[in-house]
């Protein structure tokens, strides 16, 4: 793993750069790293942001400056060095339930052409592993999830469409996520979740964070349906 870099990255932030790649070690340290800092920090926090490889800390400044924040940071990166960060998670994976299929994904027949793999194929890669959360962003609830088998890996469309559904599962190059919200978007659609992945409403708002292990599994319609899961017209799907 790369040096650890904390940089000044605005009047009241610092930012973390803990790596220059996505790995599952990587979102487990900045899943931890983030949570001692809330326990840590109190009030002198106004937000903290994780990404693939890095956290952006935003402090309040009448209360404490980087200097004092500097060193809070470095006490929870060196409280993280604790964890054997290359041993699975002790906290089982997330399950999401996925209605999959063509009426729920209208790109799973030519993802599984394309990659000369039934439709059925396609499914059983899909739900057989593990995904790290790696990133949140786009969209409140945007879990960027990876990595997805090379065998169904798949490029971004072309031409984006205007209209994804919400709760539509899909895929892009080694990445998969679920769609929280109706809007644009350009990756291939090969399902449907019916959980909500974010609700401003609740506490927490967002169903994942960074760091966290996602499993998809298959279910039918009637399940997707009495989840609450609802088939989009084919007129909103655009």
């Amino acid at each position: 793993m790369q040096p650890i870099n904390i940089a000044i990255a605005g009047e009241n932030s610092l930012l973390i750069q803990l790596s220059s790649t996505a790995e599952p070690a990587v979102a487990y340290r900045i899943q931890r790293i983030t949570g001692l800092l809330w326990d840590t920090m109190g009030e002198h926090i106004i937000d903290l942001i994780p990404s693939y490889g890095s956290i952006l800390v935003l402090y309040n400044p009448l209360t404490t400056d980087h200097f004092a924040v500097k060193k809070l940071i470095w006490n929870a990166i060196d409280a993280s060095e604790f964890v054997d960060l290359h041993q699975p998670h002790s906290r089982s994976p997330i399950e999401l339930p996925v209605y999959y299929g063509t009426d729920a994904g209208p790109d799973i027949e030519s993802l599984a052409k394309r990659a000369n793999l039934s439709v059925e194929q396609v499914i059983d890669i899909h739900q057989s592993i593990d995904y790290r959360v790696y990133a949140i962003g786009f969209a409140p609830g945007f879990a960027y999830l990876g990595d997805v088998d090379p065998r169904i890996a798949a490029p971004r469309l072309a031409t984006p469409r205007k209209r994804v559904p919400k709760g539509a599962v899909a895929i892009a190059d080694r990445q998969t996520a679920v769609y929280p919200s109706v809007s644009p978007g350009g990756w291939n659609l090969i399902g449907l979740c019916p959980t909500p992945m974010f609700d401003p409403d609740k506490t927490p708002s967002m169903r994942v964070k960074t760091g966290d292990r996602i499993r998809f599994k298959a279910i039918e319609l009637n399940e997707f349906l009495a989840l609450g899961g609802e088939i989009p017209h084919s007129e909103v799907i655009k």
